[in-house]
């Protein structure tokens, strides 16, 4: 369980395959007291740290199944490219973004990028069976960072950055055309069902 409040950006440092994907990222936490095996949401996605390093440029590394590389954004990756962190939610942690799970439902497309002040506005497409569950002042993970929907039109619907946010994730550098993993909100999902069960 997450909030998607993002505190670190990670940098991918190597991928290799000794049978699922395996992922090298360097990070600014304290790796070793990372535990093998517990939970760190990277672009949103949950993934279980398999290996760890210490030192002066520490690490962590996560195994990535064939299913997650090909639902999310993680086939994308190569050496270099920045990772939005956070470490699993701890009981009595604040709760500051919204509850995420780290269970990518697909991959949205930003369509436009455009300065407004010092924010900036993107629109994005989401999955066209995804777009019932987007909803204006709604809640929407994007790369893991915790963010509200400005508005919706069909299966397009905007978002504002802060500089802040923009400053502490990847989103600094968002382009048209990029791919970013989305998890609808948890409490659309549960109402979506209860509303299939009831018709």
């Amino acid at each position: 369980m997450f909030t998607g409040i993002i505190t670190d950006v990670g940098r991918v440092v190597a991928l290799s395959r000794p049978g699922d994907l395996r992922v090298r990222i360097a990070t600014t936490f304290d790796a070793l007291r990372l535990d093998h095996g517990a939970s760190v949401a990277c672009d949103g996605v949950c993934l279980t740290v398999v290996g760890r390093g210490g030192g002066e440029a520490p690490w962590i590394e996560v195994d990535v199944s064939a299913e997650t590389v090909a639902k999310t954004t993680v086939g994308d990756w190569g050496p270099g490219r920045g990772v939005n962190l956070e470490r699993a939610l701890r009981v009595g942690d604040e709760l500051g973004g919204h509850i995420v799970q780290g269970h990518v439902d697909g991959v949205a497309e930003v369509v436009a990028v455009t300065a407004e002040g010092a924010s900036t506005r993107v629109r994005l497409r989401a999955p066209g069976p995804l777009a019932g569950f987007l909803a204006p002042k709604g809640s929407v993970a994007l790369n893991g960072t915790s963010l509200t929907v400005n508005e919706v039109a069909g299966a397009e619907f905007g978002i504002n950055l802060i500089p802040h946010t923009k400053l502490v994730t990847t989103w600094g550098r968002v382009a048209a055309g990029d791919r970013v993993n989305l998890e609808v909100d948890t409490l659309a999902r549960y109402v979506a069902r209860l509303r299939e069960w009831s018709a």
